[in-house]
């Protein structure tokens, strides 16, 4: 998509869900039928089919979509670090550009609550809470308004910031200045003084003890105990994004919005450590998203790793607004414009607080490091690391079999070391040493060092 300066630009409304699985869609293989508005949006617009966050928790993630940059880079490589006030946000660039600019939700990315002005990421319109989970609970939604005073909004959560959104939109429905909203939901997160996933009422009972992923149902965790409850508010968050396109095609703004869905993280059901993310697995790094709206109608299903932090760009080049160099994502936008563009053949994972983790994920393998001797709540990195995962996603895509220290997958490791490290110094850390994993044996496995580039 071209804008001449002539061309009012276009609105974009980020559709922003908490924790959410890929494989909770319809269009990922989930029998359930929990997303058809998703699942449409995907199948007429621009489905990225391998998505996936960058940071597997809540505040470094939302610091990388709101900033462009890795969460090392921003300072924010953990939970209750603030976004330093310096940082440039999305906010601030779409309102350079002339937008008006609105978020509704969860933050999480302050310090203090209610988040005073100083510390909303430059945007204007505020109705917001830094930590939702913490203010509001399913049936009682409070966040704070532009004074900081105090809103409760009725309904069940996601209705009540579904029903704000679509008040915002209808103000600026009539404006000449196109808007820029950022829609944060804390669903499919579980409610954190419960340890629950409790989705609207009459929402649960439909879905327990139905399908299950495989890695779960493999693996086991909290899945028969949640999933039911999990699966409840991944099909009312779907409901709300219906009624979000329903609104802007009321409005006749549908052909003149772009609207991106995605979420922060993944979740693994305490599967891979004692809670639910902050893992290297895709189960907490894997995520649906999906574009629609001016330039991306009709884009098919892109095959291309995109990033978390590739998004920003993405949505800025869309927009018309120059990307800014500090960026460290690459914009999908010439991908959909030329069949002879090449996207990424793989995807850069940092992980904190339950470790300091590295990881790396092409299309076909997963490897991953860990720094034993250091505190993921106080190191942001490590110089040195060791090996801790390897997987074979073609044979083995729910990650059941780790094969790190396989003497037949010794080459591959290498392969994807030298690729790890350089990720890792493109993002603006030092160049580390790697301890190799203990070398084992198993007759029937053998792998090609062609392979190792897949």
């Amino acid at each position: 998509m071209v804008l001449d300066s002539a061309s009012k630009r276009p609105n974009v409304v980020v559709f922003f869900t908490d924790q959410q699985r890929w494989d909770t869609t319809g269009i990922h293989g989930n029998p359930l039928n929990l997303t058809p508005n998703f699942d449409r949006m995907a199948q007429q617009g621009t489905h990225i089919y391998h998505s996936f966050t960058c940071q597997p928790v809540c505040g470094p993630a939302r610091s990388c979509l709101q900033t462009g940059k890795y969460a090392t880079q921003s300072g924010c490589y953990r939970n209750g670090i603030p976004l330093p006030e310096s940082e440039l946000t999305l906010a601030h660039h779409f309102k350079a550009a002339g937008y008006q600019t609105g978020y509704i939700g969860k933050w999480h990315l302050a310090d203090e609550e209610p988040v005073p002005v100083s510390k909303r990421g430059g945007y204007e319109y505020w109705l917001g809470s830094n930590l939702l989970e913490f203010t509001s609970d399913t049936y009682r939604t409070v966040v704070y308004d532009n004074d900081n005073e105090p809103v409760h909004l009725p309904g069940y959560r996601v209705d009540a910031m579904t029903d704000a959104a679509i008040r915002f939109i209808d103000g600026k429905s009539s404006d000449a200045d196109p808007f820029f909203l950022f829609l944060s939901f804390l669903e499919p997160h579980h409610q954190n003084h419960l340890d629950d996933y409790p989705p609207p009422d009459g929402y649960r009972e439909p879905y327990t003890g139905r399908w299950i992923p495989p890695d779960l149902a493999a693996l086991g965790g909290s899945a028969h105990q949640h999933l039911g409850g999990y699966f409840g508010m991944v099909k009312r968050l779907d409901e709300a994004l219906g009624r979000l396109l329903d609104a802007l095609k009321s409005l006749g703004l549908d052909d003149q919005t772009i609207i991106l869905f995605t979420s922060d993280h993944g979740n693994h059901f305490k599967t891979r450590n004692d809670e639910y993310k902050r893992s290297c697995h895709d189960s907490s790094i894997r995520v649906p998203t999906a574009i629609t709206g001016p330039g991306f109608e009709g884009g098919g299903q892109l095959r291309s790793l995109v990033s978390l932090i590739d998004l920003p760009p993405t949505l800025l080049e869309a927009a018309g607004i120059a990307i800014p160099e500090e960026m460290q994502g690459t914009s999908i936008v010439p991908l959909l414009r030329s069949q002879n563009e090449r996207g990424q053949e793989e995807v850069f994972i940092q992980i904190s607080e339950s470790q300091v983790g590295r990881a790396i994920r092409t299309k076909r393998w997963k490897y991953g490091v860990t720094a034993a001797d250091k505190d993921g709540w106080i190191d942001a990195s490590s110089d040195r690391y060791q090996d801790q995962y390897l997987y074979d996603l073609l044979s083995d895509p729910y990650e059941l079999s780790n094969l790190i220290g396989l003497e037949s997958h010794h080459e591959v490791t290498e392969v994807l070391r030298k690729r790890l490290i350089r990720r890792m110094v493109a993002a603006g850390e030092q160049e580390p040493v790697f301890d190799s994993a203990e070398p084992w044996s198993y007759g029937q496995r053998q792998v090609y060092i062609h392979e190792s580039e897949s």
